[in-house]
């Protein structure tokens, strides 16, 4: 018989409706139980992409022997991270605290207070190299409670405020400076892996929010400064430094097992430091925030290779990963017929049965295809430089594409998280306006339009939505309301759209989602911003994330946001409340630049000398001259286009009073809101950006 699980639309939770354990999903319900019955939350924590989380619950909770224990001494709950990510930091820096490492599958045993009593990752169903069982730590929790549970209690009873997180911290007095950006991408270098590329060993995740800061500092400082390209100064070495290290990387990831060779798109780590072998999950925030690196990277070297793969990824996104009502899913599992990577993985013989002897041979060379494999007996492709002429390398890339079609696809996360969309709204509003492609950005525009129609219910954003929601057939938000990370990336989404398309609707909800973050989750007694809004469901702690974990830390992503819609409309308010939050993270900025690597990115747009573009008249030509802004990586301009038609009653500051100039296109390129004298030959533009 299902249980309460049956009810939730998120696909994980319903993956373990059929369970015996009596699972309840997080909400009043279970805490009430836990209070009436006295006895401790047993919360796991998942994704429904995540291979260990299936693997124990095939091994544990499909158990009816460990599930009747399980019942009989604890409420269960289930936690999709993704819906609930609150619940989840609160668990994971719980655990982290205990056992000095995190992780998903996530195991939290927490008084009916929701203090923390015990907690761990994956535990197997017998012994196994140093590991309890389950069944021996759902008997000792038990045990504990049973008879110490006064005693437990007095002890958890102050832990609440050390599990605030940056909650707690005192701002600095000042905005760090400049010199902590050089000094960030110096102490990157310490870590990096100058042949492979990226930091550290293994396991090797993307280093997106790093790649973005290390892109921005490449690309160098403003020529109204007599230099390359907006801010506080660069050295040259430097500038090189930083664009060294992200261009390997780039390359290096491109090349490895962990993108898709065939289908592009990247999966979430390597599991060793050479990129080659993945773990296969593929989640749509990575490949969103790389196809803007990739992008960037074009429009700094134009690498031809880097706008392949961006190109490729932003396919693998719109054609895998966007649902029929234009909203973005959130993952692909790594698993197919219960076996990791099946689907992504070859032996010689099945690519020959899949190609023409010629082009079999090319694509076993080019792809590294071995008899051993380096797999499991089989091999992920990497590209290993040997690659054939474009039409054979299109036809290779058909042929198996063809034959892998046949296989048994890994399962969808399907449900449209707000924040994650907004990185993919980004993501292809950047892409379309760079590469100049209208079909990437009608995408963007597409996804916005259904966040805004189905994601925002009375006047509140939620976080989550699904086709089997409470709109019925046609799909509806999920009850959780969103938190500030969807709001800071629906910002920087907005933002980037506006400045790709010109639609003021773009501004405006910038400007919505802005008095939102400032109003209802920002801190006016120690600055920056909380994770949850401030009506939101109480927990142990209100926190505030500083780790970009892997995606940008909510508040970073905010104060980028809210630097570039001060730039736009000269509301300096929006600036003040960024730079609350990187007062908040100063401390950390020097000691730990990759683990808040995004706020080093917002720290170089604060820096940077805004500069902003104006550009009105007909569309034909004003779209010529927009196209000179974006043909480089120009961090620190911000855009604004119009006919000029309503220079007097415009709601865009930046085009009040701006018109064309004999009738022809005029681009205005101005600093602090005082601008130059127009021009209106694209190379004269170009001369005036640098």
């Amino acid at each position: 018989m299902p249980n309460a699980l049956a009810q939730e639309t998120s696909p994980y939770l319903l993956q373990h409706a059929e369970n015996p354990v009596d699972w309840l999903p997080w909400g009043p319900e279970a805490l009430a139980r836990a209070r009436d019955e006295d006895k401790p939350l047993l919360v796991s924590i998942g994704y429904s992409a995540c291979h260990w989380c299936h693997v124990m619950a095939h091994e544990s909770f499909e158990d009816p022997a460990i599930a009747a224990v399980m019942n009989q001494h604890f409420v269960c709950v289930k936690v999709d991270r993704e819906e609930r990510p609150d619940v989840d930091a609160i668990c994971m820096e719980a655990v982290q605290a205990m056992t000095g490492q995190g992780g998903w599958p996530l195991n939290m045993f927490l008084t009916p207070e929701q203090a923390p009593i015990h907690g761990g990752t994956y535990f197997p169903p017998q012994p196994r190299q140093g590991m309890p069982s389950w069944r021996v730590v759902l008997d000792a929790v038990a045990e504990a409670w049973r008879e110490r549970k006064d005693e437990i209690r007095q002890e958890l009873a102050t832990v609440g405020e050390r599990l605030a997180g940056a909650a707690n911290l005192t701002p600095a007095d000042d905005v760090p400076g400049p010199s902590v950006l050089s000094a960030a991408v110096r102490a990157m270098r310490e870590r990096y892996d100058a042949i492979q590329g990226g930091f550290g060993g293994a396991p090797k995740f993307p280093p997106h929010p790093a790649l973005l800061f290390l892109l921005a500092r490449a690309a160098g400082d403003g020529p109204s400064t007599g230099r390359a390209g907006g801010g506080a100064a660069m050295p040259g070495d430097e500038r090189s430094l930083a664009g060294a290290m992200a261009r390997q990387t780039l390359r290096s990831m491109a090349s490895g097992g962990i993108h898709d060779q065939l289908g592009g798109g990247f999966s979430r780590y390597a599991v060793d430091a050479t990129w080659t072998v993945p773990h296969f999950e593929k989640m749509l925030y990575d490949n969103a925030l790389l196809a803007r690196a990739y992008v960037q990277g074009w429009l700094l070297w134009q690498d031809g290779a880097l706008r392949d793969t961006a190109e490729r990824t932003l396919a693998f996104m719109a054609t895998e990963l966007r649902g029929p009502e234009g909203g973005f899913l959130a993952a692909l599992d790594a698993d197919s017929e219960g076996v990791e990577g099946k689907f992504y993985v070859w032996t010689p013989e099945e690519i020959r049965a899949a190609l023409d002897p010629a082009e079999a041979q090319a694509a076993i060379e080019w792809f590294g295809v071995t008899e051993e494999g380096n797999f499991d007996g089989r091999s992920v492709l990497e590209d290993r430089g040997t690659s054939p002429d474009p039409v054979t390398r299109q036809r290779i890339r058909d042929g198996l594409l063809a034959a892998r079609s046949q296989r048994v696809r890994p399962g969808t996360d399907d449900k449209r998280l707000a924040g994650w969309n907004g990185l993919a709204i980004q993501a292809f509003a950047e892409a379309g306006a760079a590469l100049n492609r209208e079909d990437l950005l009608d995408v963007a525009r597409q996804a916005a339009a259904f966040l805004r129609s189905e994601l925002v219910v009375d006047g509140r954003l939620r976080r989550s939505w699904s086709h089997r929601g409470a709109g019925g057939p046609g799909g509806g938000a999920a009850p959780h309301p969103a938190v500030l990370e969807d709001h800071a990336y629906l910002l920087e989404a907005a933002v980037a759209l506006y400045e790709a398309g010109g639609d003021p609707e773009h501004l405006a909800w910038a400007r919505e989602l802005a008095a939102t973050i400032e109003e209802r989750f920002g801190d006016p007694e120690r600055g920056g911003f909380f994770s949850t809004a401030d009506d939101a469901e109480q927990l142990l702690a209100r926190r505030k994330e500083i780790d970009d974990a892997p995606i940008p830390a909510g508040g970073a992503s905010a104060a980028r946001g809210l630097l570039r819609l001060a730039a736009l409309t000269g509301e300096h308010a929006h600036a003040e409340a960024a730079q609350g939050w990187l007062r908040l993270v100063a401390p950390l900025l020097e000691r730990h630049p990759q683990a808040v690597a995004y706020a080093l990115l917002a720290l170089d747009e604060h820096h940077r000398p805004a500069r902003e573009v104006a550009i009105v008249g007909p569309e034909e030509e004003r779209e010529a001259l927009a196209r000179v802004v974006r043909e480089r990586l120009r961090p620190g301009v911000v855009l604004a286009v119009g006919s000029g038609e309503d220079a007097g009653t415009t709601t865009v500051p930046l085009l009040l009073g701006r018109t064309p100039v004999d009738g022809h296109a005029a681009a205005y390129v101005c600093e602090g809101f005082t601008c130059r004298a127009p021009v209106t030959d694209p190379e004269a533009l170009r001369e005036a950006l640098g």
